[in-house]
């Protein structure tokens, strides 16, 4: 399948792509190779943090860091597919893509996307769990229940994207190569089509109602039965506690789902067109930096567990 797919690029595509990006306005370019590095660097840092500290620190081996650990690596691995070529063509003259990094790159950010989707409504069930079945939760969320929900948001990420990446690589070009776009993703490929992609375009709805617009139904049903719960607490420090629990999950799906929507559910919309760059640029930039400052900044586990291991590291070199 994949030698075919290739093949079709090369045919179609008569060459490398060119990610068009924002060629047109020079001084943004510089402006934005400062910000994209300084934002990967920071990613770099702050979710292996996340990812050393929780599988380091016992007191941190529960499902809500189980799952946190999933999304710091989905994190790490989604920005690495486009940042490294986007801060290549935004410091250089070369804006091009070969046809099988476009692919791989088209491949594996949809698939780490998809995975994304779905793993955020896990961890607003895994809260959901923990606020309204505080007494049932170690037998609720137990390990291998843990195992198989993660298990489930990485087989919906690489289906989707073995689903809908292969039919928009196979899509006939006609040597269109100009991809308006600083990465090679599904809205921004179909366009380059010279056949009919009203289907494409139905399937990409279909396809992002289940993957987006579902997780998205959960999650928001699961913190409407926390905030019943929460309610019901007369508590000023189980208020605390809850909203420490649930407050950081809720500020990343605000930025995640409010970003990512507006691309996939209506990519022709007018909107999508003029600002589509610049969102995408916040869910594949922006919130993967901000994620693990707002679970750290907000999160007295997640910073006591950093302060022990650095104890413990300065305490080994003495």
């Amino acid at each position: 399948m994949w030698l075919r797919v290739m093949k079709t690029i090369n045919e179609s595509s008569g060459g490398d792509f060119i990610l068009v990006g924002f060629s047109d306005q020079p001084q943004l370019e510089k402006i934005l190779f400062v910000a994209v590095l300084g934002s990967y660097l920071l990613t770099l840092v702050g979710n292996t943090a996340i990812i050393l500290v929780s599988c380091l620190d016992s007191m941190l081996h529960t499902p809500m860091y189980y799952f946190l650990t999933n999304l710091s690596f989905v994190d790490l691995c989604f920005t690495t597919s486009i940042v490294p070529q986007l801060l290549w063509n935004l410091h250089g003259p070369s804006k091009t893509i070969s046809p099988t990094g476009c692919a791989i790159q088209l491949y594996v950010s949809l698939a780490l996307g998809s995975t994304e989707c779905v793993l955020l409504a896990v961890m607003a069930f895994d809260r959901y769990a923990a606020v309204c079945r505080p007494l049932h939760y170690a037998a609720v969320m137990h390990p291998r229940l843990c195992q198989s929900l993660a298990g489930v948001a990485w087989l919906s990420g690489v289906g989707n994207t073995l689903i809908q990446g292969t039919i928009t690589l196979r899509l006939p070009r006609c040597g269109n190569h100009r991809i308006y776009h600083f990465i090679c993703e599904v809205p921004a490929m179909i366009k380059l089509a010279c056949v009919d992609i009203h289907a494409n375009e139905v399937q990409l709805f279909m396809a992002s109602l289940v993957l987006l617009l579902l997780p998205l139904t959960l999650i928001l049903v699961s913190y409407g039965c926390i905030a019943q719960a929460v309610m019901k607490i007369r508590s000023a420090e189980a208020w605390r506690k809850a909203l420490g629990t649930c407050g950081s999950h809720l500020i990343v799906v605000s930025l995640f789902y409010g970003t990512i929507t507006a691309v996939y559910i209506q990519p022709n919309s007018s909107y999508a067109h003029r600002q589509g760059k610049f969102i995408t640029l916040f869910y594949t930039v922006i919130t993967p930096t901000l994620n693990p400052l707002i679970y750290t900044l907000r999160n007295k586990d997640v910073k006591g567990a950093l302060r022990r291991l650095v104890r413990k590291e300065k305490s080994t070199g003495e």
